[in-house]
């Protein structure tokens, strides 16, 4: 069993992103993980000012430490990306950004949204760079869903051809994820991480 995060980072009102980060919970506990739902809105995380590391020990704010200890004790990462004008969202980027050494050396998903067909495809390329700057392998399979509300309903359930499209979409993006997850435990355990 790995132990598994999902960061989900919108802060609007009317969030539609919740149901894909809450069918990744669902399916990878079906799958017998360890996994964790960390929404950026509900952390309560300032405007970056300062990361996490730049913190003199035990000074940093509770709800960045408890991040911190949940990050460095993860397996591997699933990102649940919205698209905002062609780019990142920013209240997912902005947790992400507040850690450094905390995410390196294991595997990073991507799961793209948007509400229309594009299902966040730019952003799911963005992330790519962005988390392989900061440590992370990002696996090649990734999941694009849109529009969105024909895919998941409110209770993160598949709906129609898009949810079956989805749903046969997860198995092979799952397995890879735990193939890296598993390579990279087994390089962790033989070698130290360098930084």
């Amino acid at each position: 069993m790995s132990s598994i995060l999902v960061l989900y980072g919108s802060y609007r009102a009317d969030r539609l992103g919740i149901r894909l980060a809450s069918y990744l919970v669902a399916r990878f506990a079906a799958r017998g993980e360890a996994v964790e739902l960390i929404d950026a809105k509900a952390t309560g995380l300032p405007f970056l000012d300062r990361m996490y590391k730049e913190y003199p020990a035990g000074t940093a704010p509770p709800a960045l430490e408890m991040l911190a200890g949940k990050i460095k004790a993860a397996d591997a990462f699933v990102f649940v990306a919205g698209e905002y004008n062609w780019g990142v969202q920013p209240g997912l980027k902005n947790l992400t950004d507040h850690f450094l050494e905390e995410w390196f050396w294991r595997p990073a998903a991507i799961a793209s949204y948007s509400r229309g067909r594009i299902a966040g495809a730019r952003s799911n390329a963005a992330w790519h760079g962005i988390l392989s700057e900061m440590g992370m392998v990002v696996i090649s399979s990734t999941l694009t869903v849109g529009p969105l509300a024909e895919t998941l309903d409110e209770q993160a359930r598949p709906l129609g051809e898009n949810g079956r499209a989805l749903d046969n979409a997860f198995n092979q993006y799952a397995n890879d994820l735990a193939w890296w997850t598993e390579a990279a435990k087994a390089q962790r355990a033989k070698t130290a991480p360098p930084y």
